[in-house]
């Protein structure tokens, strides 16, 4: 039982009753009869009762009798607050327990549009919000993989975020129309997993940000792995994925504005549990990554803390007192019959 005392803590305020009994032994102390009997030295002159009496004379001796009660009374108070087990607690600082999250980034030409902000593309878009969304994980393990046509793991699991985050900035695009100019949701998805196969974390994550649709993975490749053989293969691991479709679509060979199938991404959060969100612009990412914050948290942990014994003080106190109150009194009080 802990109890707050004058905002003393205490484990055992039962004992501060015995207090109470400090007046009692005062006055019984008072009571008791002397044992021998004496004229005061005041009464006694050159060895004769005097006439008048003579006042006592008052020196530091006398001024000081009463100090070895007074010294033992509070020797006596100090033992018992001692009795009583004052504590301090201490809080604990509050760690939460942290998770591991891999964003997997699109690489391909088509994130070069600047239609989600002028003169921004849609990579580096999506590069600084992931940064910003790194800030408020410090006590995850996040890491990076790029991809458009083949994934490249660009850092592993890592409490580093500023190291992250400076290789999230030097990510870069494929050549346009090159040989890795392509979108392979399912093969970027399978290698974050395999990545993430070696965790030992609780909850594992992935954020995948694309604005394409899978087209390694087709019915002309069946070697290929597609976007549902990976989510698959994810929820076996339990790994939650949360896709991002951004941008506002493409356009056709006439300009026409062409909207994102993105039946395959949403298939994709939906068989892992995760979640599925559409970006058409900088503000709405920010808006996606906030919620994934607030969905992605680890358990709340019982306040903790950390308990100090301090009746040691007041021990070494009160032993002290009574020490120093029978010194004086056979001592520098010394008072003779």
């Amino acid at each position: 039982m802990i109890a707050t005392v004058t905002g003393l803590l205490l484990a055992e305020p039962w004992a501060l009753a015995l207090l109470a009994l400090l007046p009692l032994v005062w006055w019984w102390g008072r009571r008791r009869p002397t044992a021998l009997r004496f004229a005061p030295a005041r009464l006694v002159l050159r060895g004769t009762i005097a006439g008048p009496l003579a006042p006592l004379p008052h020196t530091w001796r006398t001024r000081l009798l009463g100090l070895p009660t007074l010294l033992e009374f509070a020797a006596l108070a100090a033992l018992i607050i001692g009795l009583a087990r004052p504590i301090v607690r201490t809080p604990i600082p509050e760690t939460r327990p942290g998770i591991d999250i891999f964003l997997c980034l699109d690489g391909s030409s088509s994130m070069a549009a600047t239609d989600m902000a002028r003169g921004q593309t849609r990579l580096e878009i999506a590069k600084q919000a992931a940064a910003r969304f790194s800030l408020a994980r410090e006590a995850d393990r996040i890491g990076l993989v790029g991809f458009a046509r083949f994934p490249d793991l660009l850092c592993p699991l890592t409490l580093d975020h500023l190291a992250l985050r400076r290789l999230l900035a030097a990510m870069a695009m494929v050549e346009r129309d090159g040989p890795e100019d392509a979108t392979g949701i399912g093969t970027a998805l399978a290698r974050t997993v395999q990545v993430l196969r070696g965790s030992d974390t609780k909850t594992k994550v992935i954020v995948l940000v694309t604005d394409g649709e899978e087209n390694v993975a087709t019915a002309q490749t069946p070697d290929e792995i597609g976007p549902l053989p990976a989510a698959q293969l994810a929820r076996e691991l339990g790994v939650r994925v949360y896709t991002i479709a951004v941008g506002t679509g493409t356009t056709d060979a006439s300009g026409k504005p062409v909207p994102l199938d993105t039946r395959q991404v949403q298939q994709v959060a939906k068989v892992t549990g995760g979640a599925f969100f559409t970006a058409r612009d900088a503000d709405a990412i920010d808006r996606v990554y906030a919620h994934i914050d607030a969905l992605e948290t680890g358990p709340v942990p019982e306040p903790r803390y950390r308990v100090d014994e301090w009746f040691w003080p007041w021990v070494v106190a009160g032993l002290l007192g009574q020490l120093l109150a029978l010194w004086l009194r056979a001592a520098a009080l010394r008072v003779l019959p």
